[in-house]
């Protein structure tokens, strides 16, 4: 009966085995499959009269045939893949964003026309279309600075919804591994293999790598544990939920659903490109966006806040409603210091220059205020977090830096009347100073050796005015290099006799009236909220272009335009437009090297699953090949169970 073992087992075998050809062309196409080979091997021996006879063929199971190295590098490379794609395909958008505004209508060009304008308005200080077109193109600028801020902040608030919705589909995978991982294993436990599953539970992980790196570990019966950023996504056939979520440090990242405890160092897949691209890359070129726009705010206003324009000094001045009244809280930052506020009597042309000394541990904008409102002529209030400063009736004030008429302080002792000193001018030194003028030699003013020796505050010396034989009685004369004039009546001095004139580069040292909108001409504290001021846009003869007592000069207009060339701190020691220029470079090179990337991993994933196709692809004619084989082995099978039959049939008809 062995005959017939044989050519059933044949049968089987061959049968199998079309099964097995007829799925593989089956499946030729279908993404994920592998192609499976029947295993077979000759069936036991039997010793018959001293001779070993085989037992036909044994059918040993079904194989993929895959190489499982080649496997986790494609995993690995298509998750590089998609990480570094959506990184291209999102700062795409951002270059041609920044690359539309940066050209003739962009905001480099609005940067430039701004600084050009205060230029133009340096030569005309008083005459309005100058002043109006210097509103006008500061509001263009302003606007694209809004522009491209609000678009950046619209682009990582869609980013951030892009990745709320990746993590869906992570664990719709997720919940789909672990149910394919019981199913195997049910099979599988009972000797059957389970190939057709596993391709499916394979194709639902390279998916799911496309969407976050990810690590496998194989076990036993087929089942295969899945874990994204440390965190054991799959474990056999339990899966665990995962969110995002803010960490500390304000960076976004993934952690297990209501623990908040979140991982941002995501490697791979589109989640990861996504973090990559908040975390980042477009928080990062906002930042610097947004400290473009800081610079130009802080440094207009910190020289606008000083001076005048054609419209005169103020009656009132309020400033914008700030987070809080704690000096320590207000951006940009303040420090100690002294604010100097210029006060005239409009009736006696009488001005008073009073000092406010300001403490960060200490004063409030309530304090502040209540300082203010102690000069005579002036009063103050903080009305919903906001200062207001208001003069009396009949005074005005302003912030000038402009030395005062007379010497601050004097000390003549002349034996019959004293000259009169007037001083004029603006200093341009870097720092508020005291000069102190001294007396050498005695006599009336314009005869001998009479001259005034000027010091600074570190007793430095600064000029030698010669006020005796050659000087006519109120002449002006230049104090050395400093921008101040000064000139003296007729009258007799005293050797050794002094006085004094506060010189002033900076009428706010700790940045109060710029932190909180006093006189400026900016307002907003970034990219997406710059504005010019509305008492500018309403008034243009409110900028403030001069520092003179007569408010006929154009220093500060001068001074606003030269802003372009000046290397700031706070743009690493670059200007404006180098800063800009050298943002819109990080930009394109950032996207070159993503298309690098992005390109080379391309052929490299394609050579990989070229090997995978070479290996485990289903070639249809070479199973056509196989079929062929396997059909005559059937039909042979089948025709030597007949011929057994028929011999069988035989010997009994003998018998």
């Amino acid at each position: 009966m062995s005959n017939f073992s044989i050519g059933l087992s044949g049968l089987n075998a061959a049968q199998r085995a079309l099964d097995v050809i007829g799925n593989n062309i089956a499946n030729a196409a279908t993404e994920g499959y592998h192609r499976q080979r029947v295993e077979l091997s000759p069936a036991y021996s039997t010793d018959t009269g001293g001779i070993l006879l085989g037992g036909g063929v044994d059918f040993e199971g079904v194989t993929r045939i895959m190489d499982g190295l080649l496997e986790q590098e494609i995993l690995r490379q298509a998750s590089s893949l998609e990480y570094v794609a959506q990184e291209h395909t999102t700062l795409q958008m951002v270059e041609s964003a920044f690359g539309e505004l940066s050209s003739s209508s962009g905001l480099n060009t609005a940067i430039n026309e701004f600084f050009n304008a205060m230029g133009d308005l340096s030569a005309h200080p008083a005459e309005p279309i100058w002043q109006n077109q210097a509103v006008s193109t500061a509001e263009t600028m302003a606007a694209r600075f809004r522009t491209l801020g609000q678009y950046l902040i619209t682009l990582e608030n869609q980013v951030i919804l892009e990745a709320q919705n990746t993590i869906e589909q992570v664990n719709s995978l997720a919940n789909r591994i672990a149910e394919l991982n019981d199913d195997i294993q049910r099979i599988e436990i009972s000797g059957t293999k389970a190939n057709n599953l596993r391709d499916h539970r394979d194709q639902c992980i390279s998916e799911l790598s496309q969407l976050v790196g990810l690590q496998t570990q194989n076990r036993e019966y087929g089942v295969v544990d899945v874990s994204v950023a440390g965190i054991a996504v799959v474990a056999g056939e339990s899966a665990t939920e995962l969110e995002t979520g803010l960490q500390g440090d304000g960076k976004y990242g993934i952690g297990i659903a209501g623990s908040y405890n979140y991982n941002s160092d995501i490697q791979g897949g589109r989640l990861g490109g996504l973090l990559s691209l908040k975390n980042q890359l477009l928080t990062g070129f906002h930042n610097q966006l947004d400290d473009l726009a800081a610079a130009i705010i802080l440094q207009v206003n910190q020289i606008h806040v000083q001076g005048a324009g054609s419209e005169g000094s103020f009656t009132e001045l309020t400033g914008w409603v700030m987070a809080g009244e704690a000096l320590a809280d207000f951006q940009p930052p303040v420090t100690d210091g002294k604010i100097y506020i210029r006060v005239t009597d409009t009736s006696t042309s009488q001005v008073t220059r009073n000092e406010i000394d300001i403490d960060v541990s200490s004063d409030t904008l309530t304090t502040i205020a209540a300082k203010i409102a102690a000069v005579t002529g002036l009063d103050a209030s903080v009305n919903s977090s906001a200062l207001s400063i208001t003069a009396d009736a009949g005074y005005e004030f302003d912030f000038l830096p402009a030395v005062l008429p007379s010497p601050t302080n004097s000390d003549l002792t002349g034996t019959s009347s004293p000259p009169t000193m007037s001083v004029s001018g603006i200093y341009i030194g870097q720092d508020n100073d005291t000069f102190t003028f001294t007396v050498v030699g005695s006599g009336d003013v314009g005869n001998g050796t009479l001259r005034l020796e000027v010091t600074d505050g570190d007793g430095a010396d600064v000029a030698t005015l010669n006020i005796g034989s050659g000087y006519a009685a109120q002449d002006m004369l230049e104090v050395g290099d400093s921008g101040i004039r000064i000139s003296l009546t007729a009258g007799d001095l005293v050797d050794g006799n002094t006085f004094e004139v506060d010189v002033f580069s900076n009428t706010d040292t700790p940045g109060v009236l710029a932190a909180t909108g006093i006189n400026t001409f900016f307002s907003g504290s970034s990219a997406s909220d710059i504005a010019v001021c509305s008492d500018i846009t309403d008034s243009p003869g409110r900028i403030a272009t001069a520092l003179g007592s007569e408010l006929t000069d154009n220093t500060n207009s001068v001074r606003l335009a030269e802003l372009r060339e000046q290397a700031l701190s706070s743009l690493n020691n670059m200007t404006v437009e180098e800063f800009y220029r050298q943002l819109v470079a990080d930009i394109g090179q950032t996207l070159s090297i993503k298309q690098m990337t992005r390109s080379s991993t391309e052929v490299l994933l394609q050579d990989l699953k070229n090997q995978q196709g070479d290996i485990s692809g289903v070639n249809v004619n070479e199973e056509a090949a196989q079929l062929l084989v396997f059909q005559q082995m059937f039909q042979a099978m089948a025709k030597y169970l007949a011929t057994v039959q028929s011999s069988i049939s035989s010997v009994m008809e003998i018998v």
